[in-house]
């Protein structure tokens, strides 16, 4: 039937007011609630179509994704222990305190921001993610997943608390490694998915009696795999044990790196990053620790704390080093994140920097359709019905949380001998900067403080400070001053504190 130009006007601007009322509909500020449930059924207006098609949403938090342990029986948290986008979709594992509790399991959110529960799901205790390219899967707590989002469930590894999966010493392609929280080691079939046990790490690594082992990280990278295991409570506080360690197996024997908790291992890079390198985070009674293994040798560098709330084994949960977009890494260790470039030029680090300072639980971070998402572990069962949810942003946005501060320093009362110099400890990001030095001799004992400004291990002197006999002093830097790294060495054998304060 013919039809008149006015009719066909009168079509185009129907489709044309439809666009645009969903055009603008989507381009609302992202942090604005969008209503989704009580909608009229009677949708009497196109920008009403739209929103009927989007989930509640406040700051980047959506409601509906949270994952809850059931409120009776479940004396336990519920926490989101691992991220992996994967088959066109995010997925996330869920996680439970030694493996009690209901309701929790594995998750797949996806495009339209909706999440479901997939029905392979199985409660327990679970960190672990990796993807292994060789054999196309995707491993997320004891599942595999393949390209096209079919899982499978590794039934051996149901019953453990898994923390993490690594590639295989020997068969890469064949093969990955398992690591509990209770420090067994098992190797998996990534095809049959029949897992074998190959350690008894609490055995292996000698891990005092009455100390619980607590292992949180793995990773596998130059010819080892490296454990770390975060005992820590007021025995080691005290300096009556040492329970915590960051471990390493060559496929022959297992080797201690260092004898303190820690809680996260990873790694990346090539030859034209200056080598693949290995990174490790940990802590100590005086400050954040962060190994690096390059070019054959551990590094040691030490980092502020931003909390003490992070001072216990149980208060850890999974800080992580990660990619948080492609060549760049964050990393999170105790309370605050951290820029960490991939680059050991030289065999060093030096671009370390402080981003901000937080008090969330974020066991887990990464990517996933241009949106930058954290984990979390929110309430357990002594504030209510245990549950956990997720935050989605932009990485940027990291920069409007806490101002990096923090304290800490090479040495709290330790017995210091003559010449020794300390660790590098972080100095830049931090605007006020104040040094506690103190010691505990008869003597005067002479401080000597250098800084390397260019991050090189160019060390250059700032200043020498004479602390009397069992004496203190404090010292108080040049507004605007600043240097990557800073480090002390003393001229008396002493018990000496060297702490600093960035405020």
């Amino acid at each position: 039937m013919k039809q008149d130009g006015t009719s066909w006007i009168f079509v185009l601007l129907v489709v044309l007011v439809t666009v645009l009322g969903c055009v603008s509909f989507q381009e609302q500020n992202f942090d604005e609630p969008r209503p989704l449930d009580g909608l009229d059924e009677n949708i009497s207006s196109p920008g009403d179509a739209c929103t009927k098609q989007l989930p509640i949403q406040v700051k980047g938090v959506f409601p509906k994704m949270t994952v809850m342990a059931e409120g009776v029986g479940s004396d336990s948290e519920a926490g989101i222990g691992a991220l992996i986008p994967w088959a066109e979709k995010l997925w996330a594992i869920g996680y439970v305190s030694h493996i009690r509790g209901k309701g929790l399991g594995l998750y797949e959110i996806s495009e339209d921001m909706t999440m479901r529960k997939h029905p392979a799901s199985v409660t327990g205790t679970f960190a672990n993610r990796m993807v292994h390219w060789d054999s196309e899967q995707a491993f997320i707590g004891p599942h595999a997943i393949d390209a096209k989002g079919n899982v499978r469930t590794i039934e051996a590894l149901k019953g453990h608390r898994l923390t993490a999966t690594m590639r295989h010493l020997k068969a890469p392609k064949e093969m990955v490694y398992f690591l509990t929280m209770e420090g067994l080691l098992f190797e998996v079939n990534v095809k049959t998915l029949e897992a074998k046990r190959l350690f008894n790490l609490v055995k292996e690594l000698e891990i005092p009696r009455g100390a619980p082992p607590h292992f949180k990280g793995g990773f596998c990278a130059q010819g080892r795999v490296v454990v770390a295991n975060n005992t820590y409570d007021e025995a080691e506080f005290l300096g009556k044990r040492q329970a915590g360690f960051l471990a390493e197996w060559d496929g022959k024997k297992w080797t201690v790196v260092e004898r303190n908790p820690f809680v996260g291992v990873s790694g990346g890079g090539s030859r034209g990053y200056g080598g693949n390198t290995i990174y490790a985070t940990g802590w100590s009674r005086s400050s954040a620790i962060l190994r690096v293994f390059n070019r054959g040798k551990w590094s040691r560098y030490l980092l502020p704390k931003a909390s003490h709330s992070w001072d216990h084994t149980w208060n850890t949960e999974w800080m992580r080093i990660r990619h948080a977009q492609t060549e760049r890494y964050l990393m999170d260790i105790h309370g605050m994140f951290y820029d960490l470039p991939p680059f050991a030029y030289g065999g060093r680090v030096w671009g370390v920097r402080p981003i901000c300072t937080h008090l969330r639980i974020v066991p887990d971070f990464c990517f996933w359709r241009g949106l930058f998402v954290m984990a979390g572990d929110q309430i357990d069962h002594d504030e209510g019905q245990p549950q956990s949810g997720l935050w989605f942003g932009n990485i940027d946005d990291l920069w409007q949380m806490g101002k990096p501060s923090g304290w800490g320093g090479p040495w709290w009362e330790n017995a210091v001998k003559t010449g020794t110099t300390s660790d590098p400890f972080l100095m830049t990001g931090f605007d006020k900067k104040v040094v506690h030095l103190a010691q505990d001799s008869d003597d005067t004992v002479k401080f000597n403080i250098e800084v390397d400004f260019l991050g090189n291990g160019t060390w250059k002197k700032y200043k020498t400070f004479t602390v009397p006999a069992k004496g203190y002093v404090h010292h108080e830097f040049p507004d605007g001053f600043s240097a990557h790294w800073v480090r002390v060495s003393v001229d008396t054998d002493c018990k000496a504190t060297a702490y600093f304060m960035y405020n």
